[in-house]
């Protein structure tokens, strides 16, 4: 299961993967996900992706996250929050993240409030800490 919700204001795309994707879902996800990716095309778009539930998945699942993040860096993407909890998740979404280029604007995150924080005001906020 996935869900994608998209916050106008912020420009960032909020998304879920639950469980088990299957490459046909994961084909419907891609899909919603560019759409949400073009219609915030010109601004800095921002990412929170929940994937604490998410279960590693096929090396297909995984060749098409890859690709819809490089799609996303083309696209205005220019921070990725990321919320994990297997370790084993972990493994599999910092080698996706690795060959997508996505690993250099990514952070992980324990909660949504710090991810959502850090999107909005990347680091600045940190140093007026």
């Amino acid at each position: 299961m996935y869900r994608i919700d998209v916050d106008r204001q912020h420009t960032i795309i909020e998304l879920v993967l639950d469980g088990l994707i299957r490459p046909d879902e994961m084909t419907r996800f891609v899909e919603e996900l560019k759409a949400a990716t073009l219609a915030l095309a010109g601004r800095d778009i921002f990412i929170k992706a929940d994937m604490r539930t998410f279960r590693p998945s096929a090396p297909q699942v995984a060749e098409m996250l890859r690709d819809v993040q490089g799609f996303g860096i083309q696209n205005g993407v220019k921070r990725v929050a990321e919320m994990v909890e297997s370790p084993l998740s972990a493994l599999q979404l910092n080698r996706v993240a690795r060959e997508s280029g996505t690993d250099k604007i990514l952070r992980r995150f324990a909660d949504d409030q710090s991810a959502k924080r850090w999107l909005i005001y990347g680091d600045e906020e940190a140093l007026s800490a």
